[in-house]
């Protein structure tokens, strides 16, 4: 489990972390037997605050599973989802060199490069939702890419008609279907 940022400074706003346009997201992926990563989690939350953390660990993680993070204090509230936690401090090391978390710094990584190679411009705090679940959709069911295009063009079958004002309207945090894995 990690955290991030999706967004960049604004001209002539807040730099780093408090940049306005930055939204602060949470990734967690579970690995098999092997180490190799099977399933991620990647949503924005409101803060970086131990019951932000603890309300998403709740909806998105299984009770049962063992989460390893890095020394950010509030992923210790995952412990309140039932989940044991484990901080795996680095030690001013860089992220390469942290075998434990090579594949959601990969994960990361390889959203970030999307977003920029895909998305020029977007509203990061009212559309993340959208991008991040979509980007997770596809992670999620790489295995199985024979049976998504049926399985989309299924779904777009069976949707009620919806007006194009309804489909614009964002998301809030939290509103939306909870995945649980574990």
């Amino acid at each position: 489990m990690d955290d991030g940022y999706l967004g960049g400074e604004r001209p002539g706003g807040k730099a780093g972390r408090g940049s306005e346009n930055k939204v602060p997201i949470v990734a967690a992926i579970s690995l098999n037997e092997a180490g190799h990563p099977i399933h991620a989690m990647i949503s924005p939350v409101q803060t970086f605050g131990s019951a932000a953390i603890a309300t998403w660990a709740s909806k998105h993680l299984a009770a049962s599973c063992a989460v390893l993070s890095d020394g950010l204090s509030c992923f210790r509230s995952v412990v309140k989802a039932g989940c044991s936690h484990e901080a795996g401090v680095n030690g001013g090391r860089h992220p390469n060199d942290l075998l434990d978390f090579r594949w959601i710094n990969i994960l990361l990584g390889n959203l970030k490069n999307s977003f920029s190679g895909t998305f020029h411009a977007f509203n990061f705090d009212k559309y993340a939702m959208r991008y991040l679940g979509g980007f997770c959709f596809r992670f999620n069911r790489r295995f199985e890419m024979v049976d998504m295009t049926e399985r989309i063009a299924n779904s777009v079958c069976c949707c009620k008609p919806c007006p194009e004002r309804i489909l614009r309207v964002a998301e809030d945090y939290g509103q939306s279907s909870p995945v649980m894995f574990g």
